[in-house]
């Protein structure tokens, strides 16, 4: 460029640059629009010519290095409808006006690296790609409704207030990335609702200072990545990973009204979708995180997952759809309540849950116990008690004791399956009889029934005293008590010789009974050890 004039505007600016240069030394908007939607159009097939056109070296310019304000004036560049050309590079610069582009077209990429900003704000603006790895902004980062076609990156970027990136479109890098922004720290909310991403968002080892929502927006992963990759981020209160309300009573507008608002009539709820694996590990939420009408579309070839590895929330809402395919693994996750929907679980196979803590259980409908149990098994194809213990706690903490022990008595049932021959014969006793011990009151039932069937035989039979006058008196029911009661002596076992099927009779009664009185004692050791 040529020397400036004394007002700083140099010598070879186009006209539509020196409109830009005087409206930014007044701080108000240059707006290059024909007034006609279609010609307007940022992301339209419509060419924008030289009438609308500006260098980004003349942005760079008065972003970098720009004219001092007028009297009475506060310098900003506030852009509509322009047609930047070239590439625009503010790396490592350090940009002190107001930035406000709005429905404005990029031929080139913005290149922000290292940069200092107060407030940056692209609305509706079509980008090749944003470069902007370890930006620093002491505002907000709003990127609404705009469409870059390479690729966002904010590696470490700091954002002193919010980012706003609501009903973004981006595409993916060369390595199969939308959006990069691992160990991105920003102060207060990241709202990302009604986005569409078409590679992976990776947000490894962010930070969200109030809450992150993502509620209505497509995520698709690209090049077998997955379609959210955010293992240990932390956010302060709430992930979102929910459903949206959407309005479109006025073209092809649309809107989120405020989180507990009653959506008005003519609204439709539109799910959040994640073509492809989800992560989230280790990662720590402040209040919850909230899967209501979650739709997670996991390829089983690729073996896909919704990982929430040692995840630590106050709250889990895990009430979406059931993924078809993948698996939902739940190790090392820390939960306080769980809420949950029956049919949201996968099936057998698709469930794991090795170490998952929780202390309370909220379903979200109707969620019988039978279900409940489907859904340990599903989590164990293979035989592990824990999570049984765990989801029996849970119940008796809560007061529910009966279904607590229906708990631990499906635990033993899988358990026989895994034993020997020897160990399943003697499971099935102990099952039969007293329910492993869980049903006490099965023991009494029989030996009330035996009591009652030896107390018939023996009062129809008369045996032989053994030491003639020391004998007590023959009394039936009360010898067949004393058979059935081991280690008690009620005075009739061991004064009698009995013969033939009598003998029989008696050695039935006796094992019996030892069998009963193991079985109850095992039961009972178990309650005891579970206190």
């Amino acid at each position: 460029m040529t020397e400036p004039h004394e007002d700083g505007m140099p010598e070879d600016l186009t006209g539509p640059e020196r409109a830009v240069w005087r409206a930014f030394r007044i701080g108000r908007t240059c707006d290059l629009t024909e007034g006609i939607a279609e010609r307007d159009d940022p992301f339209g097939s419509r060419e924008w010519g030289e009438e609308r056109s500006v260098r980004a070296d003349v942005v760079a310019l008065l972003l970098l290095d720009g004219p001092q304000a007028r009297s009475g004036r506060v310098a900003a560049l506030k852009l509509r409808g322009v047609r930047i050309t070239g590439v625009l590079n503010l790396a490592g610069g350090t940009i002190g006006p107001y930035v406000e582009l709005n429905g404005c077209r990029f031929d080139g990429e913005v290149e922000l690296p290292e940069a200092h900003f107060g407030t940056l704000r692209m609305v509706a603006c079509a980008i090749p790609r944003l470069e902007a790895a370890r930006l620093h902004t002491t505002g907000d980062l709003h990127l609404p409704r705009c469409r870059v076609r390479r690729g966002i990156r904010l590696t470490d970027a700091q954002i002193g207030t919010d980012l706003l990136i609501n009903q973004i479109q981006v595409w993916p890098d060369r390595r199969g990335r939308a959006i990069t922004a691992d160990g991105m720290v920003v102060a207060q909310d990241l709202q990302a609702e009604l986005i569409e991403t078409h590679g992976e968002l990776s947000l490894r080892g962010a930070k969200v200072g109030v809450s992150l929502s993502l509620r209505g927006s497509v995520l698709r992963g690209a090049q077998q990545r997955r379609a959210l990759n955010a293992p240990q981020l932390t956010v302060e209160r709430s992930l979102y990973l929910n459903a949206a309300w959407v309005y479109e009573e006025s073209g092809n507008t649309t809107g989120t009204p405020p989180y507990g608002v009653t959506p008005a009539q003519g609204a439709r709820r539109k799910p959040v979708e994640c073509h492809g694996g989800v992560r989230l590990d280790d990662g720590r939420f402040g209040d919850a995180v909230d899967l209501h009408y979650a739709r997670f579309l996991l390829s089983g070839a690729r073996r896909e997952e919704v990982s929430l590895r040692r995840i630590a929330t106050p709250e889990l809402r895990f009430n979406g759809e059931r993924p078809e395919e993948g698996r939902v693994v739940l190790n090392g996750a820390r939960i306080v309540t769980l809420i949950d929907l029956s049919t949201s679980w996968p099936g057998p196979g698709g469930l794991a849950m090795g170490g998952f803590v929780y202390e309370n259980l909220v379903p979200y409908g109707h969620f019988p116990l039978a279900r409940r149990l489907e859904w340990v098994a599903a989590a164990t194809p293979e035989y592990a008690p824990e999570p049984y213990e765990r989801l029996a706690t849970v119940l008796r903490n809560s007061g529910e004791d009966a279904d607590a022990r229906e708990v631990l008595l499906a635990k033993q049932r899988r358990r026989r399956e895994t034993l020997p021959v020897a160990g399943k014969l003697w499971g099935y006793v102990q099952d039969w009889t007293v329910a492993y011990g869980y049903r006490p009151g099965r023991a009494a039932l029989w030996m009330a029934v035996l009591w009652a069937a030896g107390t018939v035989a023996f009062s129809r039979y008369h045996p032989v005293a053994l030491k003639g006058a020391e004998a007590p008196a023959w009394n039936g029911p009360l010898y067949a008590l004393d058979l059935l009661l081991p280690v008690i002596n009620l005075g009739q076992d061991g004064y009698w010789r009995l013969e033939g099927g009598w003998q029989w009779a008696a050695a039935a009664l006796i094992l019996i009974g030892w069998i009963l009185a193991t079985t109850v004692a095992a039961g009972a050791t178990r309650l005891l050890r579970r206190g």
